[in-house]
Formats: structure tokens, C-alpha cells, sequence
């Protein structure tokens, strides 16, 4: 071998040793600097296996809030019962027209009634109340005797009557039409007017129970409103010309004789002018059934 070969060979062996030691230098300064590319274990990170998972702790019976209570709509109230005429007879249910008149018997306006309605022949139904009844049996019997009907409008023309239990109810009309009874032995009382026209489906029922037909009306000649109209010329005007404007075939008109000196002077001018227009009569003391 020539020197010049020798040269070179020994300048390649060196050169592979230095590039040896620049790399060796090279690992050693990323083992300790833990670079991204280094396992966990070389960077000193433990393994998943070895981290425990972190602990959850359950609150405390005390602590915990009690459960809200399901939420519930309230139920609907009913409705309360309001008194009035639904469900009581408005009309004759013919082209029959019938007075009706109410509160009695009074002992100085229902002779002087009766006298005017058997002048002009017409028939009505009167709806008296039982301690009127017992005061004036009499006059009672005379107005069963003349040909006119008889209904029990309650013992003592109770405004709430219809507030009260059934057995109260039945108890107050069965005291009046015995009353009406001891006047009048055996007359028929098919017919119930509630104080006020105050029905409800609760005193209907009873007044049926009892075989009476409970008895409104379709025409008012608002006799009693004599703080509205008055007592004199006024309040007959305006009777008279609620009759005539309201009446109809068929109507039950209601008025009253009870301390009502202005119907005697109403029904004067009324009943002639009534009797030329529809047939009047009582309604039928002892109807068949419905």
C-alpha cells in the first residue's frame, strides 16, 4: 500500500468516528430535555394503569334536598246553583192565557178581586202561603168555592227557601197544603210557586216528588217595584202596559194581591181588554200527568 493510500484511509476512519460521537451526543441531550418523541416511562410519566380514577363523593342524606311534589292542576270548583225560573212551567202550554196572583189571601184586596174577576167571568189561580192560609181559612174556602185554582207558594214566603235541605223543603210545602187542606178538605194543590220565583233543580225536585208542578211565569206586571214606579197612576200605567206589550196564547202572567190595592185598579182596566184578545181560565186544578 502507498503512503497517499494510507492518508486516505486514515482521514475516513475519522470522520466516521467523529460523526459516531455527534450523534451519541445528540440522543443523550433528548433523553434529558424529555422530548415528545421519548416514552412515558423515560420522561418518568407512570403509566394509565398506575393513576387512580378520581373519587366521586355521594352528598349526604341531610344535605340532599327533598323531591318537589309533582305538580297537579286544582280541581274545578262547581258551579254554584242560582235560583231562578229554568225549570218551572212559564207557559199554559195552550192558547189559554192564566192571571195568577200571589201572597195572598189578604182579607181587603182579595174579596174585592174576587168580586171583580166573577164580573168579567174570568177564573185564575191563586198561589197563597200557608200562614196566610191559617189566618184567613174563610176567604180560603171562598176563592176554592168561586172556581179558581189553589197553589202552594210556601209556609212563610222564605226568600231562600231553596238554600235549604230537601227534608226542610218537603217538610215547609207539606205544612202548607195541609193548611190549605184544613180550609178546604180534599182541594187539589197540583201547582208549587217558589218564594220569588227561587227555583233550583234541588226544590223542583222535592215540589215533584210531592206531585206538584213547579209554576213560574212568562209575563210580570212588577206590581211590587213601588219604589221604581210608585203606588198610584204611575204604577197602574206601567202594569198595564207591561200586560199588554208582553202578553201572548199561552202566557201566565204573574201579579199579586197582597197589600197591592193598585192591581184591583190595573185589572179593571185589564181584564176587558184581556177577554177580548185570548181565552182566560185558572190553569186546571188537577192536570194529567206531563
Amino acid at each position: 500500500m502507498t503512503r497517499r493510500m494510507a492518508e486516505q484511509i486514515s482521514t475516513g476512519a475519522l470522520r466516521s468516528y467523529v460523526h459516531m460521537v455527534a450523534w451519541a451526543a445528540t440522543l443523550l441531550a433528548l433523553a434529558s430535555c424529555g422530548g415528545a418523541g421519548t416514552p412515558p416511562a423515560a420522561r418518568g410519566i407512570p403509566p394509565a394503569s398506575a393513576v387512580p380514577s378520581p373519587t366521586v363523593v355521594a352528598p349526604s342524606a341531610a344535605s340532599s334536598a327533598p323531591p318537589s311534589p309533582p305538580v297537579t292542576s286544582p280541581k274545578p270548583r262547581p258551579e254554584p246553583v242560582t235560583a231562578g225560573l229554568a225549570g218551572s212551567r212559564l207557559t199554559t202550554g195552550s192558547a189559554m192565557v192564566a192571571l195568577t196572583f200571589d201572597d195572598g189571601p189578604d182579607p181587603r184586596v182579595t174579596p174585592q178581586l174576587l168580586d171583580l174577576l166573577r164580573t168579567h167571568h174570568v177564573s185564575a189561580t191563586f198561589c197563597l202561603v200557608g200562614e196566610r192560609v191559617k189566618l184567613y181559612p174563610r176567604l180560603t174556602a171562598r176563592i176554592a168555592a168561586e172556581g179558581h185554582t189553589l197553589c202552594n207558594h210556601s209556609w212563610d214566603h222564605a226568600e231562600y227557601l231553596y238554600k235549604r235541605g230537601d227534608a226542610q223543603m218537603a217538610r215547609d210545602l207539606e205544612r202548607t197544603s195541609a193548611e190549605i187542606h184544613r180550609a178546604v178538605p180534599g182541594v187539589p194543590i197540583r201547582y208549587f210557586r217558589a218564594p220569588y220565583g227561587n227555583f233550583t233543580p234541588g226544590l223542583i225536585h222535592v215540589a215533584s216528588r210531592l206531585n206538584m208542578i213547579p209554576l213560574g211565569w212568562s209575563v210580570d206586571d212588577q206590581c211590587y217595584l213601588s219604589d221604581r214606579y210608585g203606588t198610584g197612576r204611575a204604577m197602574v200605567r206601567h202594569m198595564t202596559a207591561r200586560v199588554r206589550r208582553e202578553t201572548k196564547a199561552g202566557s201566565v202572567i204573574l201579579s199579586h194581591d197582597l197589600d197591592k190595592p193598585q192591581t184591583l185598579v190595573a185589572y179593571r182596566q185589564l181584564l176587558p181588554w184581556l177577554r177580548k184578545r185570548f181565552e182566560m181560565a185558572a190553569l186546571p186544578p188537577d192536570p194529567p200527568p206531563a
